[in-house]
């Protein structure tokens, strides 16, 4: 090892599509520069064409690096790179990764949507995860998750010993708090969005639930008058059920708008113009809209599996996702009672308040500091 400690953070996925591994990643990179001891070095590897913005400090450095995570190439390319910039440990957000280092290495595994939700994806294609997943865990001495869930996944498909599986829960980006009603209004008619609407944030992917939540949305609206449901994010044709769905129904832009994907500066007041949160997923490995809702002071419903109940924790009205009637009943409870919606977020906010990007570099950085057997000055 290097006199300085040289760690290499792979921010590649920081990109429009990893949205929510990109903003992990991301808002580590940054959180991570001010734990960093005078002695040790941080070099973050980034896309070229979206680079991650750093607090500018000696110890940091952003490299770009024009090689996909999806390329075959990185399996040469990055043995060779780790080398020549002198990096003492490697870090990467994601599975897809070289897994011949010459350097002691840390993996970020997210999920493990392709094994847990194996109708939405092809064999070929669990296959494939399932190999490339086993590659990635054999070429790293330490593995961090986001939640409890994601650590006992790993441990029963992939037979991990627990003591090599660290949680370090993921937290919303500081942008993320109430906002003024200034940026709210601005925001509303930037979108001319309806006064009293229920929010979803996220892709259309088939674990999201997205059909059923406009299935339960009829009786909502039956229930409260003048509701609207508002869809934000990336939108994948290859999954066009939803949007099918609500035109089967005859839920038109009175009932349902559909935003797609919008501008990271735009999701803050957007959050804070709604009159609730709505997240009916399947499986998350952290479900990272929920707290970013809850940061921003808005009531939040959603989905009472995988890791949701435990980021959510009582701050949120749960339900059972698989429950088109269980989904409705939720949304209706919240948008008839006033004093309830002002309760859960209350508890929302302090519920985000326990998760900081602070608390999680430096969890982080003390797992980079054992591996290497580094000892931080007190």
């Amino acid at each position: 090892m290097s006199a300085v400690p040289h760690y290499v953070l792979d921010a590649r996925t920081a990109t429009p599509h990893f949205p929510g591994i990109g903003r992990y990643i991301g808002n580590l990179a940054r959180a991570l520069v001010p734990y960093l001891e005078a002695d040790e070095h941080l070099t973050v590897l980034e896309d070229p064409q979206h680079r991650v913005m750093l607090p500018s400090r000696q110890v940091v450095g952003g490299l770009r690096v024009p090689v996909s995570p999806f390329s075959l190439q990185q399996q040469w390319i990055f043995p060779r790179l780790l080398r020549r910039i002198g990096a003492d440990l490697y870090h990467s957000g994601y599975y897809q990764m070289p897994y011949r280092l010459p350097v002691p290495a840390l993996l970020t595994m997210h999920d493990l949507i392709p094994i847990l939700m194996p109708d939405y994806s092809s064999p070929p294609a669990r296959q494939l995860f399932r190999l490339l997943v086993r590659l990635a865990l054999r070429a790293v001495q330490h593995v961090l998750t986001g939640s409890h869930a994601t650590q006992r996944d790993l441990i029963a498909h992939f037979a991990i010993p627990a003591e090599r599986i660290t949680v370090v829960p993921h937290a919303a980006d500081p942008l993320f708090r109430p906002q003024p009603s200034a940026a709210v209004n601005r925001l509303r008619r930037k979108y001319d969005l309806p006064e009293r609407f229920a929010l979803y944030v996220g892709s259309n992917k088939p674990h999201k639930n997205l059909t059923r939540l406009v299935e339960a949305w009829p009786a909502v609206r039956a229930a409260s008058p003048h509701t609207t449901l508002v869809v934000a994010g990336v939108w994948d044709p290859r999954h066009g059920e939803p949007r099918q769905r609500a035109q089967a129904l005859g839920l038109g832009p009175a009932h349902i708008r559909w935003l797609g994907a919008m501008p990271g500066d735009d999701l803050p007041p957007l959050y804070s113009a709604a009159t609730l949160f709505v997240f009916p997923s399947l499986y998350e490995g952290f479900g990272l809209p929920v707290i970013e809702a809850m940061a921003c002071g808005i009531p939040v419903a959603c989905s009472d599996v995988s890791s949701l109940p435990e980021v959510a924790g009582t701050a949120a009205l749960l339900f059972d996702p698989t429950d088109t009637a269980a989904i409705a009943a939720a949304l209706i409870r919240l948008f008839e009672d006033v004093t309830l919606r002002a309760e859960y977020a209350r508890f929302g906010i302090e519920q985000a308040g326990r998760f900081s990007w602070g608390k999680a570099a430096r969890e982080t950085l003390a797992l980079y500091r054992s591996t290497l057997g580094v000892e931080a000055s007190q």
